[in-house]
């Protein structure tokens, strides 16, 4: 059995907008799953449907073999993290250590254990050196990476990562890109949302594409960023990686820069890349 079900799946607000519209997917204990998709998709929407923070207005959510319905936003949030798109939506304390450690001691955890789930959160986002700052006085970026924090020291088996690239440079790509290694090596089980495709590419071997608050594509990223009639529906671009090689005629459903050196090593007459670097 799956660990995370969506069954057609509908949500509309109490005005009557429709944003989630009979939505049906499952994610295995342990995926690494990207969902992305214009704004206005259903993706925000579909991904609080998960940890109750939004409650379906038709279908169900089975998280762990268990409905989210009759149960509170704060049991489902023990097992689905949720990392807001804003920071600012989230954090409420006045040190990067206490925001961190605020879910754990809520779970009434062992002192022994809270600390060993923050000092790892901490460590794995690059937040020990800002322990002690309030988080107001550190830049948006890295204010994320310390609602990121908050999430991993609950140790849920499901987070949620809202669009987690937003704002971040190339050396902020790169911590988060290490920060959802680590985790998928660890069991956990990801959910991101992005309109960073060249993130998604790189980082996520199965994407969910989502478009007018419908899913429309669920496969391999060498299937969805190649797909032009499902690219063109969502409004989705491909990566660099994959246009530059689509421009130069190159087969082969290329995503990553390492899968680009050796087709273009090939088709310049080389075995490899190590070749065509000589």
């Amino acid at each position: 059995m799956p660990y995370i079900e969506l069954k057609d799946v509908s949500f509309a607000y109490p005005g009557g907008f429709l944003a989630v519209d009979g939505v049906s997917f499952s994610i295995e204990k342990g995926e690494n799953v990207a969902i992305v998709g214009q704004n206005g998709a259903g993706k925000t929407t579909t991904v609080k449907l998960l940890n109750a923070l939004h409650y379906p207005t038709a279908g169900d959510v089975v998280i762990g073999g268990e409905s989210t319905k009759g149960r509170t936003t704060a049991q489902v949030s023990r097992t689905v993290g949720y990392v807001f798109q804003n920071p600012d939506d989230q954090i409420f304390h006045s040190t990067v250590y206490s925001e961190v450690e605020f879910g754990p001691r809520m779970m009434k955890l062992p002192e022994k254990q809270i600390k060993e789930q923050v000092d790892y959160a901490l460590k794995i986002t690059g937040m020990k050196r800002f322990r002690e700052e309030n988080p107001y006085n550190l830049p948006l970026s890295v204010r994320k990476f310390v609602t990121i924090a908050a999430i991993i020291a609950m140790d849920c088996d499901v987070m949620i990562f809202d669009e987690p690239t937003a704002g971040q440079d190339f050396n902020g790509n790169k911590r988060l890109s290490r920060i959802i290694s680590e985790l998928s090596g660890r069991g956990k089980t990801l959910i991101t949302i992005s309109h960073d495709m060249v993130f998604v590419a790189d980082n996520f071997s199965r994407v969910i594409v989502m478009s007018n608050k419908k899913v429309i594509w669920d496969g391999k990223p060498e299937e969805v960023f190649w797909n032009m009639p499902v690219l063109e529906e969502a409004m989705l671009k491909q990566p660099y990686v994959s246009r530059i090689c689509n421009a130069l005629g190159l087969s082969g459903s290329v995503t990553r820069m390492d899968d680009a050196v050796e087709i273009i090593a090939k088709a310049c007459g080389k075995n490899t890349s190590e070749d065509l670097e000589a």
